[in-house]
């Protein structure tokens, strides 16, 4: 691949300009729909209907003081943001944005991408206890030690759940998933119960309402970040409104078929995938409220799981049934 065309994919589009701002604009839709389901307005003024309100939060905590507390780890401290912003935007690289049947866009792609999507989404849930740990508040470390025990209850059923759509079409490459489905669309119904699952999984991976037990403000202060200012909070955010986008578009890969040819209507489709994605996230977040702890790992391990086994089994058998 030419070194240019790879310096455009890695800076530009699908790339980290693309993802600052489709990141923002997905936080600014999230943060409207959420708001109108509680009778709320949401942001108004700044930008058309309060579109650039995510940039301006961003540009804002970037220009606030950077402080670093005195009793936490200056180094990890320091670098975790950074990490964190670096994982999950080389997670979207392998992200499908358009049709892969042309050699150069089929570099980004490779069999088993899937499952490295997966793991570097597991990343930044260690990277949010590490965040927490490392800092002075004992807030914080309250906060990291309920992120860490909640990924053992939601990181299983995510994962068994994006793997039954990949069983069904017989592989682990994100492209031939999605032109699997793209070619036999009526096979993305016997999906709909992994689809649930990955859903609220990522939900719960978000940590977003009814899963925001690590940053509860009326517990712990705001938890895991509760120490972190500036640029580094900045960067926190920008991440997570990224990791948001990685979930959407993975999930919106594996369950709701491929993608057209061409770059445009290949954008366009995983635009308003994605953003269905993020719409029903909202919906989630805004009918539910905050469960314990404990509610979470039980809720997981008794129906998510079974859901998530149960869907394999179906995949399993409508494979056997069509081979």
């Amino acid at each position: 691949m030419d070194l240019w065309t790879t310096v455009f994919y890695i800076l530009v589009y699908p790339g980290l300009l693309f993802l600052f701002c489709y990141a923002t604009f997905c936080e600014w839709v999230d943060r409207k729909v959420y708001a109108r389901l509680q009778n709320r307005f949401g942001p108004l003024y700044t930008g058309k209907q309060g579109i650039l309100q995510p940039l301006a939060d961003f540009l804002k905590l970037m220009s606030k003081e950077d402080i670093v507390p005195k009793g936490a780890d200056a180094v990890m401290f320091t670098s975790l943001p950074i990490v964190i912003l670096a994982v999950v935007s080389s997670a979207a690289m392998y992200l499908p944005f358009w049709d892969y049947s042309t050699a150069a866009a089929s570099s980004h792609s490779f069999p088993g991408d899937l499952i490295v999507v997966v793991f570097l989404l597991t990343i930044p849930t260690l990277i949010f206890f590490l965040a927490g740990w490392y800092s002075s508040s004992s807030f914080s470390v309250i906060g990291g030690t309920r992120v860490i025990t909640m990924l053992f209850g939601y990181e299983v059923p995510l994962l068994l759940a994006v793997l039954s759509p990949a069983i069904l079409a017989n592989s682990w490459r994100l492209v031939d998933i999605a032109q699997f489905y793209q070619n036999q669309p009526v096979l993305l119904l016997p999906n709909l119960i992994g689809f649930v699952v990955a859903l609220i999984a990522l939900q719960a991976k978000l940590e977003r309402v009814p899963f925001d037990i690590p940053h509860a403000e009326t517990e712990i202060v705001g938890g895991t970040f509760v120490e972190y200012s500036g640029k580094k909070l900045a960067f926190f955010r920008l991440a997570i409104d990224i990791e948001m986008v990685v979930g959407s578009g993975l999930i919106a890969t594996v369950f709701l078929g491929g993608f057209p040819g061409g770059l445009l209507p290949g954008l366009v489709l995983f635009i308003l995938k994605t953003l269905l994605i993020v719409i029903l996230l909202s919906i989630v977040r805004a009918i539910f409220s905050r469960i314990r702890i404990d509610q979470v790992i039980s809720f997981s391990w008794r129906y998510l799981v079974p859901l998530a086994i149960g869907q394999i089994l179906i995949a399993i058998f409508l494979k056997g049934m069509t081979t």
